[in-house]
């Protein structure tokens, strides 16, 4: 039995597999210590379920993706409007020092993925996917390029990419705290007594200043603005997916208005771009053929640890002397760790494990968040279409 599903009904689904992640996630301590998104596990269990129904034959369910593109675009557009060059100059050399070696890992993270990809006789477009795609970039990254791999033969570079992404949720977790445990006992380091941090604070306007509906009018005239923009981006000959065109357009707005007395409200952006991404992935995780993971479990555990090797090693030898071989270095290693194989949350988590040990870490603290989540989130769908280019 096959029932199909409208958009209306697709949606409303959605929501109640989404709340179901909620409700699990609050239940399951496993869910709450690796910050498994409440998409991830209701998705997976909605799969799960469908498995059971095609293993046995009872039944399936067929989805309506008509919402599925935009709520992507929408989302990373919104993520486009984070790289304000004011911001990220507050940071200075250390946190230019920082995005730099951010962006080093995104390659390295490529190329390993796709030469043990090679080795083990897996589509290259596959290592990608295992890869900056889902290990510095999360599921959400996971989810929307998967598409466009499979378009180019990698079969099951979707739920390869998200299962992988998921992996680097938990590992991201658990070889921060050991990094930095390893590096300030072996070092002998210490916390610093003088408070050197530095202030991101962004001058939100006041509630009245910058309403909802003009928020939400912003982002939609940058995602009509993106989608001319990655047009003629595609004439250069190099192909470039649909929604990174929502990420140059908001990275430009951004930086454009704040030259001008406009300002953007932030916490609206955040919040449409929050609700896009949980809708988007809760889609795109119930629609996973989980039984096309069987065939690849060997390649992809052989790539997975691989990329949590070269993270280990990565921030042990390149982001601690980089960031000054003192404690702060230290604990930033613990959250290049995180934010490396998993999200933002992963590398807070870390750092706050090791200075809830050792002592404080303020520069850490505030500067490894921001930089990072500022230059994946921008740079990453440009290092993919990138590797993604080589394949067409």
């Amino acid at each position: 039995m096959t029932i199909s599903l409208d958009l209306i009904q697709t949606i409303g689904l959605a929501v109640l597999v989404l709340y179901l992640g909620k409700y699990m996630k609050e239940q399951v301590p496993f869910f709450k210590r690796y910050f498994i998104p409440a998409p991830v596990i209701g998705g997976l269990i909605y799969s799960m379920a469908i498995l059971a129904g095609r293993q046995t034959g009872l039944f399936s369910i067929s989805l309506n993706h008509g919402l599925d593109d935009f709520l992507m675009v929408l989302f990373f557009t919104c993520t486009g409007f984070m790289a304000s060059i004011h911001v990220i100059k507050r940071s200075g050399k250390q946190g230019l020092t920082l995005a730099i070696a951010a962006i080093a890992v995104l390659f390295l993270q490529n190329l390993l993925g796709m030469g043990v990809s090679s080795l083990m006789g897996i589509h290259p477009l596959l290592g990608v996917s295992m890869g900056s795609v889902s290990m510095s970039g999360g599921i959400g990254s996971a989810a929307a390029f998967g598409p466009s791999f499979e378009a180019l033969g990698a079969n099951s570079a979707t739920v390869i990419g998200i299962a992988a992404a998921t992996f680097g949720l938990v590992m991201g977790s658990l070889i921060g705290g050991p990094v930095a445990k390893r590096l300030i006992e072996r070092m002998r380091l210490e916390p610093s007594s003088t408070d050197t941090s530095i202030s991101f604070a962004e001058n939100e306007p006041a509630p009245n200043t910058t309403s909802a509906l003009s928020s939400v009018s912003t982002i939609l005239i940058t995602m009509a603005l993106g989608s001319v923009l990655v047009l003629l981006l595609n004439n250069t000959g190099i192909t470039f997916p649909y929604y990174v065109g929502g990420v140059f357009a908001a990275a430009l707005a951004r930086n454009l208005l704040d030259l001008t007395d406009y300002k953007i409200n932030m916490k609206h952006i955040d919040l449409v771009g929050n609700i896009a991404l949980a809708l988007f992935l809760t889609l795109t995780v119930m629609s996973l053929k989980i039984w096309e993971l069987f065939a690849l479990a060997l390649p992809m555990l052989a790539v997975l640890a691989c990329q949590t090797l070269l993270m280990i090693l990565f921030a042990y030898f390149v982001t601690f002397k980089l960031m000054g071989k003192d404690y702060e270095a230290a604990v930033m290693a613990a959250g290049h760790c995180g934010v490396g194989l998993g999200q933002t949350p992963n590398a807070i988590a870390n750092m706050s494990t090791v200075i809830d040990k050792y002592g404080p870490a303020p520069t850490a603290w505030v500067m490894l968040p921001v930089i990072t989540v500022i230059i994946i989130n921008i740079c990453n769908p440009f290092v993919i279409t990138l590797f993604m280019n080589l394949f067409k």
